[in-house]
């Protein structure tokens, strides 16, 4: 619980909650305790890295060949216990450092407890408490308004309706719903799991599964490799068992045990272990380094997202802008309406203070009890001029649907003087007659203050050349507000409309700074391909004048719409979006109507933004984008925080991304090959009755040098190749031929080798020297392929395929690693042979790669005059 608020608010006489009826609700479970988390819990983690397809696999083979007493060829079971380690220990340090990040983005409420207004965390928030609800906030318990300030709620969250409701004293409000401006006392009513719409906005906090292209690859893999394992395994013992003579001969003679390592050699190649723990893995670390930029990732899968993006929609405020807002000046439209009424100058004369009228006036429809960013700049703008709050019978709060406010002030009748003639220095002085032509006849007069386009499509009478003005204004960057006038009391404060009556008085010119490293972004942005569009809710010229300086479309003019032009059908909307790269005065739902449509047109979508008006767009999108200072409701939907606000973060944001997929797919590939050589070589011994060629530990001593080991590696390289879609096509089109030509290579040895050389496999000394030229022969094939994964080959890269080649090599040398290993390195004849098949594999390889582009072209061919579209 924190101290004292420093906000001031609204005198109040009830007290609140005390301190040890707080503490019995959160004894007896009263609390608004839920389960909100930015990452998986310890315990999930650690089930989701133990208990998988693949593990328990990797476990049943481990154990077969434990009971055979060759333990030796077990030791690919230690990739169990590596893999798992990996994935938990790099899980938990993201969830370490993510749960650390997450609570500088979380948000506090604020309470009346003891008489004294406090801010405590969401969780901490009892049944019957006093809640303050402020503009911006999501509501984060069920209660009653005990006294309101003009709220107005968006419960589109709970409802779908994207109009804002105003709520009276007495009236229920919901968890889940969002304050768009105004405020309110409530007194909670219904917390946690008992509220109304926590089953509702549960389902947009933080932690859920992003449905990606690289998840529904990898997954098909795994489903088509579990269909696999099962029946070859089963086949591979029995053909095992045949070479041996059949069961009888391998009970009596043990040979069983022989058979049964063979099979599990066939499976244990099978397996990609390492591909789902280095996925995992390196979402956690791209998470990690982001981290350490201020990005907070609330979705370890939306790193993919990143890469998948080409349509980013960009807030203005607090995006391209920094927020900042600084007020300029008011410009009076003219002598047609300077006819206002007047008060007494100090010396007792009266004069037309129009200006000063107007100005009072604005003051006070932006001194709302939580104005926003412009309202606070003008507020802090007037304050400087010595101006204070005036006299204000009743108001319309600010709302970013309705885009304008009102206050109605009383009018003052002048003090003295009856008269209107003209003095001696052609002071025109004011009579009461003038006056009531003038003032309203009856209650007070009301004043509005917001968009240009919107108040002056509501008042009656041409305003055409005020709307020249504003858009002259507009065009030099200002963001323009009006000020008008009715000389009639507004009527309806719940419902309110604007007078038609009413007359513009005023212009004020208000002027954004903009970000630094705005144009500097954006530009990374157009080399990247990704399509900027700034979506805002101001005045669409304004918003162009400030594309225009950060060059949002580089040397091309940014084309600009007014949002209420739009068309309301999303195909239409879509086709309209092409041609569009700024538009203004955009609504909330028109915002999540943006994304509908472009992701008809099958783009990957980003959105950013720091309003509450953004909730809805960010949660459509396949990447939402909140700022460190965005309201609660924002941050909650959105799968990546930028902490500190900066724009400038989101390059690197897509980097990483970029850097995921494309080392994912490289990774992939490198697995795939082994899978594929494996299942290959497994179904040709089935069919030709032969002994399985290498033994499981040949196939741990490879793999670990020519895919695990350097996979991580390459996994973690930098890598900013733009993401295609097509992923799985592209790692199977890969695989396939470096697959082929290995499985080839090891079965045309196991087949035409003993032959030539004499050897009969059915004695271990023979058999052992066939499988020590086909573990050559594999490991050989294996460097190629990690030599082709990992291009080009003029950099590190080179290196690092050249020092595990070296590597392998030179374990063959060292008589532990070799005796260990079952690694014998071939003399005499043998060695002339295992030369001329390492031959025959380098050009089966090289065929294979020849041959794959071409058969790949006829087989399309063939598919597409069948009716097939690949």
């Amino acid at each position: 619980m924190s101290a004292t608020a420093a906000v001031e608010m609204p005198e109040i006489s009830e007290t609140g909650l005390t301190v040890k009826e707080v503490s019995q609700r959160i004894e007896s479970g009263q609390s608004n305790a839920v389960k909100i988390s930015t990452s998986r819990s310890v315990k999930d983690i650690v089930r989701a890295n133990v208990f998988t397809l693949f593990n328990g696999i990797i476990f049943v083979a481990m154990v077969m060949v434990l009971v055979t007493g060759s333990w030796r060829d077990a030791v690919f079971g230690f990739v169990i216990i590596i893999n798992t380690g990996i994935g938990i220990f790099t899980e938990l340090k993201a969830k370490r450092t993510l749960d650390k990040l997450s609570i500088l983005v979380a948000s506090d409420f604020l309470v009346r407890r003891d008489g004294k207004d406090i801010e405590v965390p969401h969780n901490e928030i009892v049944l019957g408490d006093l809640l303050w609800i402020r503009s911006g906030e999501q509501v984060p318990a069920d209660g009653q308004i005990i006294q309101t300030w003009g709220l107005e709620l968006d419960e589109s969250m709970l409802t779908g309706e994207s109009r804002t409701v105003r709520h009276k004293v007495g009236e229920q409000v919901y968890s889940g719903a969002t304050a768009v401006s105004g405020m309110a006392l409530v007194k909670v009513n219904a917390v946690g799991s008992h509220s109304y719409a926590a089953t509702l906005t549960a389902q947009a906090k933080v932690y859920k599964k992003t449905v990606s292209d690289l998840n529904k690859g990898i997954n098909t893999i795994l489903k088509f490799m579990t269909f696999l394992v099962v029946p070859l395994c089963i086949l591979l013992i029995l053909s095992q068992i045949h070479t041996v003579g059949g069961w009888d001969a391998a009970l009596s003679t043990g040979e069983w045990r022989q058979a049964v390592v063979s099979a599990v050699a066939g499976v244990v190649g099978m397996i990609p272990e390492g591909l789902v723990l280095l996925t995992s893995l390196n979402f956690a670390v791209a998470a990690m380094r982001l981290a350490r930029h201020n990005t907070l990732v609330q979705e370890l899968e939306s790193v993919e997202t990143l890469a998948r993006v080409d349509a980013l929609n960009l807030d203005k405020t607090g995006t391209i802008t920094d927020g900042g807002i600084a007020f300029n000046q008011l410009i009076m439209l003219g002598s047609r309406w300077r006819e206002l009424p007047a008060q007494p100058t100090e010396g007792g004369s009266f004069e037309t203070l129009t200006e000063q009228a107007a100005t009072q006036a604005l003051y006070d429809c932006c001194n709302e009890e939580q104005p926003n960013g412009t309202g606070q700049a003008v507020l802090a703008g007037l304050k400087a001029q010595g101006y204070e709050p005036g006299q204000v019978e009743s108001r319309v709060p600010f709302s970013s649907a309705r885009k304008w406010s009102a206050v109605v002030k009383p009018i003052l009748p002048p003090a003295g003087g009856d008269s209107r003639s003209e003095s001696e220095g052609g002071r025109t002085e004011i009579t009461p007659s003038h006056l009531a032509m003038t003032a309203p006849a009856s209650g007070g007069e009301t004043w509005y203050m917001g968009a240009p386009e919107v108040i002056i499509s509501a008042l009656g009478g041409d305003y055409s050349d005020v709307l020249q003005q504003v858009n002259d204004y507009a065009n030099d960057g200002n963001r323009v507000l009006l000020v008008a006038r009715s000389t009639a009391s507004l009527a309806d404060t719940d419902n309110p409309q604007i007078d038609p009556q009413a007359k513009p008085v005023a212009l004020v010119l208000c002027s954004e700074k903009i970000r630094e490293d705005a144009e500097q972004t954006l530009a990374w942005f157009r080399e990247q391909g990704v399509r900027c569009r700034v979506i805002s809710g101001d005045n669409p010229v304004t918003v162009g004048a400030i594309a225009r300086k950060v060059r949002l479309t580089g040397e091309h003019e940014p084309r600009f719409m007014d949002a209420r032009e739009l068309p309301e059908d999303v195909n239409e909307l879509a086709r309209v979006l092409e041609n569009v790269d700024v538009l203004g005065r955009v609504l909330p739902n028109q915002k999540k109507a943006i994304v509908q449509a472009l992701h008809t047109q099958n783009h990957v979508v980003a959105m950013t933004g720091d309003g509450v008006n953004d909730a809805l767009a960010i949660k459509e999108a396949d990447l939402g984008i909140a700022m460190g200072n965005a309201a609660p409701a924002t941050k909650a939907v959105a799968q990546v925080v930028l902490v500190d606000s900066k724009f400038s973060h989101l390059p690197d944001v897509v980097a990483r991304g970029r850097q995921v997929m494309a080392n994912m797919e490289r990774v992939a590939s490198l697995f795939l090959v082994k899978t594929v050589y494996s299942a290959l070589i497994s179904l040709g011994v089935v069919l030709t009755q032969i002994p399985y060629p290498y033994l499981p530990r040949h196939i741990t001593y490879i793999g670990a040098l020519t895919i695990g080991m350097p996979a991580f590696i390459l996994a973690l390289a930098p890598n900013t190749r733009r993401y295609i879609p097509g992923f799985l096509k592209r790692v199977v089109t890969f695989a396939l031929p470096g697959g082929i030509a290995t499985a080839l290579s090891v079965l045309l040895t196991a087949w035409f080798l003993p032959g030539i050389m004499g050897w009969d496999v059915t004695k271990n000394v023979d058999l052992s020297a066939l499988r020590a030229t086909s573990a050559i022969i594999l490991f050989l094939m294996g460097v190629f392929v990690l030599a082709r994964v990992a291009q080009p080959l003029n950099s590190w890269r080179g290196i690092l395929v050249a020092a595990f080649a070296a590597a392998g090599v030179i374990g063959a040398f060292i008589p532990f690693v070799a005796n260990f290993f079952a690694l014998i390195l071939p003399t005499g004849t043998t060695l002339v042979a295992t030369l001329i098949a390492l031959g025959g594999s380098a050009l089966i390889f090289v065929i294979c790669l020849w041959l794959a582009p071409l058969v790949g072209k006829v087989s399309g061919k063939l598919l597409r005059q069948h009716g097939f579209n690949i």
